[in-house]
């Protein structure tokens, strides 16, 4: 009797061994049957909420209804990378069994005293912050990327001697725009200068929000080469000091500072008809060519267009107006890119976001930004030198015809340039992380080791 049990306990056993690995072949290698759905389209409802209004001034709604769109297509999409994705994981986990976690050779600390911060580490670096209230007096965050592993600190309770210092490798993010941010960040690099001067620090690279007219000489005696111990500057701005040696040039990026979020690409934000050609929504100074945008779409053009002047510059944006920002990048093919203090502007990484065109007047504006030492294709010279696939003008006088070609283009070629622009945008922002990193390394660790 004890044998014929153990026979059968055998038994079981196997049988439920070749069940599970016949599920686990089910699941991973037959093809999935999707069942048939539905498409419903679902209006903004801030579009909803405007329409009307938006009838009365003559702004045109399309009607223009989707064509060739497979019900399948994206749930098949879907399933077919869930699995792809289940197998990966499944096999580097077998990986990480097997071998040692990768060794860390550099850390370095990240004080993010200006806005320009966040955008460097959560839209560039990939980072997440805690606690996620942006109103938080401290936040912090903490990523690996390769052999580097870096943390974030910020928020108003990040003061000078204040806070622990865990690395003596320390990026210090600044505003130096205008002189009340200039002293602000001059306290900064004195505190940072001490720990330096008494080796609680090594390593220092400043990214900084330099000024709109490129007037930057206040930093200039912290730099490691005029005698100083900032040994990397990241600048914001066709500064004519970048050299691609010791002083790189960083994008303005999104409006963090009116909390501008990282947005992920869905698939309706490529595949849906926009209603509107254009959109431009700002401040529109005097004696600018901002007037002259203005004049232009109000002859006939501004049926096509989203159009939404003021005559103010408003520091912060309401839940109102900001969500009437977004629903514009967002139901607008092209959003307008004046020209302000400088030619780079918020909207330009904002209208990428929505993967709507952003028409860039391409004109150098007043101060002492320009040419680099290097390269001679400003402004906007790291755009350009990326391929940014923007619409570049010198007039708005230009606008007419260019929205005329619009007229002429087919759906699925806006849904290709949609893709395009959206594509361009993430691969922009890992281009940036990857020098980042590899300066950062080459500086702070190969450097050193000479």
């Amino acid at each position: 009797m004890r044998i014929t049990r153990r026979r059968f306990c055998y038994f079981m056993v196997s049988l439920y061994c070749l069940f599970s690995c016949y599920a686990l072949y089910s699941y991973f290698f037959t093809p999935s049957k999707v069942t048939r759905a539905h498409r419903v389209y679902k209006e903004s409802p801030l579009l909803r909420s405007h329409r009307v209004g938006s009838e009365k001034d003559g702004y045109r709604v399309s009607s223009k209804v989707v064509d060739e769109w497979n019900p399948w297509e994206e749930d098949e999409k879907n399933a077919k990378e869930l699995r792809l994705k289940v197998l990966e994981n499944y096999k580097q986990g077998l990986l990480s069994l097997s071998s040692p976690s990768a060794l860390i050779e550099l850390k370095v600390q990240i004080w993010g005293k200006a806005a320009i911060g966040l955008y460097l580490w959560e839209h560039v670096l990939g980072g997440s912050l805690e606690p996620v209230d942006v109103k938080a007096q401290w936040r912090e965050g903490k990523l690996k990327a390769g052999s580097i592993e870096i943390s974030f600190i910020t928020g108003p309770a990040l003061v000078p001697g204040y806070f622990s210092i865990e690395s003596e490798n320390v990026v210090l993010v600044l505003n130096g725009r205008e002189e009340s941010k200039i002293s602000f960040a001059t306290l900064w690099l004195q505190y940072t200068k001490t720990l330096v001067e008494t080796h609680k620090l090594r390593h220092v690279a400043v990214v900084l929000l330099g000024n709109e007219q490129c007037n930057n000489d206040w930093i200039r005696p912290y730099l490691k080469k005029y005698g100083g111990f900032v040994a990397l500057l990241f600048i914001i701005y066709d500064s004519t000091w970048i050299n691609e040696e010791d002083v790189y040039q960083w994008p303005l990026g999104v409006a963090t500072y009116r909390n501008f979020p990282v947005v992920e690409p869905t698939w309706s934000m490529v595949r849906d008809s926009r209603p509107y050609t254009c959109n431009f929504l700002g401040t529109v100074y005097p004696n600018s060519s901002r007037e002259t945008l203005m004049d232009v779409v109000t002859k006939g053009l501004h049926q096509l267009c989203f159009i939404s002047p003021r005559v103010h510059w408003q520091p912060q944006e309401t839940n109102d107006s900001f969500a009437l920002y977004q629903n514009a990048l967002l139901q607008s093919d092209l959003t307008l890119s004046p020209v302000g203090i400088n030619t780079e502007c918020y909207r330009i990484y904002e209208a990428c976001s929505y993967g709507s065109v952003p028409v860039v007047e391409d004109i150098m504006t007043p101060g002492n930004c320009g040419n680099f030492s290097k390269y001679h294709n400003t402004p906007l010279k790291l755009l350009k030198s990326m391929g940014a696939p923007f619409i570049f003008i010198k007039s708005w006088t230009e606008l007419s015809a260019i929205l005329q070609r619009e007229k002429n283009m087919t759906y699925h070629e806006k849904v290709q340039r949609r893709t395009t622009v959206i594509k361009w945008y993430q691969q922009f922002r890992l281009q940036l992380k990857q020098k980042f990193l590899q300066k950062l390394r080459e500086v702070f660790l190969l450097r050193d080791g000479l």
